[in-house]
């Protein structure tokens, strides 16, 4: 009900300002905030104008007073008469607001001839990055990785919907020590694999990463042969750089049978590509002034974060050998985003999803390009941050060897257990259908479990993985969202035309009423989305829509309806379904005709 919002609260204001205009020329209109917000219960109306009660004591009156003076103002203005029903004051001085019914159904009528459901274009659409995914190099992708891509994936998606350029950029670890100590690794155990491609399949390729690590830290010898390994890289040695691409590449084709399997999209744009813009990094901050040397190295100290000595922190962005680090990379990236991008189209807003764990990390980088003035002004630096993913003793999710679990092996086993459920079902119903309608059923069931458990969760807190709670049909879950669109095609297979024309719309039950209100929320919901990075809130609404959905198809005839009701309940069925296919959609949730 964006629209309606807007409407309503300039005919607060225009009331607020003709029924004190002292206090409106006081303040420029600027201390006269209707306070205008939905309605915290059916009962109350739509809306509820709260702008009386801070205003009473800077006015010398009760907020019922004021409160009764705004209302005379609005009941004076036919603009607002033409939107609304008379306004209700209650309790202290709260103004109810309650839309009337013909506009309500005018608001229906526009969004089913709109394929973008009432949400509007952003009016100033400006670049965005969201950084998401993230991956090492000779490493497989875990449970840890799923957050990350999933939330980042559908941010994107809700930024890109508005109408914002937006850059998906997978920041994959493809730099620094950790090659050395590969490439030293494999050239005693397995040199085929420094200059053929898929020598070795990328489970063996983490098994030596793995014992590569062990040998970096246990032996001084093996730790210096790696570190001049890294020089030759780093130097553009031929061997080296094809060791390190036939590495690279194994593992980014790995990756890419993880993002296609989950429809996700990414521009890879490594830590190697910041390499080149180290220096100008270092370079920049001392011409700031900010750089200080400390014991050898290049640091920026944090400006109001101190350790527990009570001195500042510092940013080391060159260590005392000379070497960059995270902070460093991350700072080019920063400075190349915002403004060195070749495009032309440098960012106004740069996202960066990750875990928790970071936020100290790019706390202290953000305040670093602040300070360095690398930062364009009215454009956005921002912090995603999630928890982790727990097993349901509400510890770390790991295997029961005790290793993290590969996001592989997570989604195969989602995906087994969702087919495994629709066979048991298919044999209670006594049910037959074909193997592919029965492998295309289970893949989208349990992938968007996993999906929508994940990204239904305030993503700020840990979250409790259940195959069984995921998979349910009841409760805040992917198949009862699904089963809602099921039994929409349901109607129009048995006959129901939902291709209805919306010119004569016409709602008289509760059931109908509480279905358009729950429907109109939508544009709302993808701008505090948008605002807030919070993609469980689109869960929350479409989980609430289900239900309302659910409760007037349980309790409100359909193709059985009354000639005269019929049209309107199946344009009230087909908006449900286009709403839960685009808030789906925006997750990255594929949707079903049958299940």
């Amino acid at each position: 009900m964006l629209r309606i919002a807007q409407a309503l609260e300039t005919q607060l204001r225009k009331a607020m300002q003709r029924a004190f205009p002292a206090a409106w020329d006081a303040t420029q209109g600027g201390g006269l905030d209707p306070q205008l917000a939905p309605a915290s219960k059916p009962e109350f109306g739509d809306f509820q104008a709260n702008a009386a009660l801070p205003l009473a004591k800077p006015l010398k009156q009760s907020p019922r007073q004021i409160a009764t003076a705004i209302v005379e103002q609005l009941q004076s203005d036919t603009g607002f008469t033409a939107l609304c029903l008379e306004p209700q004051i209650a309790g202290p001085g709260f103004i109810n607001l309650t839309i009337r019914p013909e506009r309500l159904a005018a608001e229906v009528a526009a969004r089913l001839g709109d394929e973008r459901l009432g949400v509007p274009s952003a009016k100033n659409p400006s670049p965005v990055v969201v950084d998401f995914s993230s991956p090492n190099i000779a490493k497989e992708m875990h449970v840890g990785h799923l957050r990350s891509t999933i939330i980042g994936d559908s941010l994107a998606r809700v930024l890109e919907f508005r109408g914002h350029p937006v850059l998906r950029l997978n920041h994959v670890g493809d730099w620094g020590t950790q090659f050395g100590m590969l490439i030293t690794h494999l050239k005693q155990v397995a040199p085929k694999a420094l200059d053929t491609a898929d020598a070795i399949d990328l489970g063996d390729l983490v098994a030596f990463y793995r014992e590569a690590k062990k040998r970096f830290d246990d032996d001084e010898a093996f730790q210096t042969t790696s570190r001049e390994e890294v020089v030759k890289l780093q130097s553009g040695d031929s061997l080296s750089l094809k060791a390190w691409g036939l590495l690279c590449d194994q593992s980014r084709r790995e990756f890419q049978k993880i993002y296609d399997r989950l429809d996700i999209r990414l521009s890879e744009r490594g830590e190697s590509f910041y390499n080149p813009f180290l220096p100008a990094v270092i370079d920049g901050l001392k011409q700031t002034g900010l750089l200080v040397t400390d014991d050898g190295a290049e640091c920026v100290f944090l400006e109001g974060v101190s350790g527990k000595d009570g001195k500042p922190l510092p940013v080391i962005v060159q260590k005392s050998d000379g070497g960059f680090n995270y902070a460093t990379t991350d700072l080019a990236a920063i400075r190349y985003r915002f403004a060195e991008a070749p495009e032309g189209d440098a960012a106004r807003r740069v996202i960066y999803v990750t875990d928790s764990g970071q936020a100290n990390h790019f706390a202290g980088v953000f305040q670093v390009a602040e300070r360095a003035g690398w930062i364009p002004g009215g454009a956005r630096l921002e912090h995603v941050p999630f928890g982790l993913v727990q097993g349901e003793d509400g510890k770390k999710l790991k295997t029961r060897a005790g290793d993290t679990v590969r996001l592989r092996d997570l989604l195969d086993e989602a995906v087994e257990r969702a087919e495994a459920d629709l066979r048991s079902r298919l044999q209670e119903e006594e049910r037959s259908e074909p193997e592919d309608f029965i492998h295309h059923v289970a893949g989208t069931v349990g992938l968007a479990a996993v999906k929508y458990a994940d990204l239904s969760q305030n993503r700020i807190t840990n979250y409790q993985f259940s195959f069984d709670r995921m998979l349910a049909l009841q409760g805040n879950t992917a198949p009862y969202l699904l089963y809602a669109l099921v039994r929409i095609a349901g109607i129009a297979r048995k006959g129901g035309d939902l291709d209805v024309a919306a010119d004569q719309l016409q709602f008289s039950e509760p059931q109908e009423w509480a279905l358009v209100r729950e429907l109109l929320k939508f544009d709302a919901v993808i701008a505090e989305v948008e605002e807030e990075l919070l993609p469980n809130r689109l869960c929350s609404y479409l989980f609430e829509l289900s239900q309302v959905f659910n409760r007037f198809y349980d309790q409100v005839p359909v193709l059985k309806a009354d000639v005269d009701a019929l049209p309107s309940r199946l344009a009230l069925c087909r908006l449900t379904a286009d709403t839960l296919k685009a808030g789906l959609g925006l997750l990255g949730i594929a949707t079903l005709e049958r299940m």
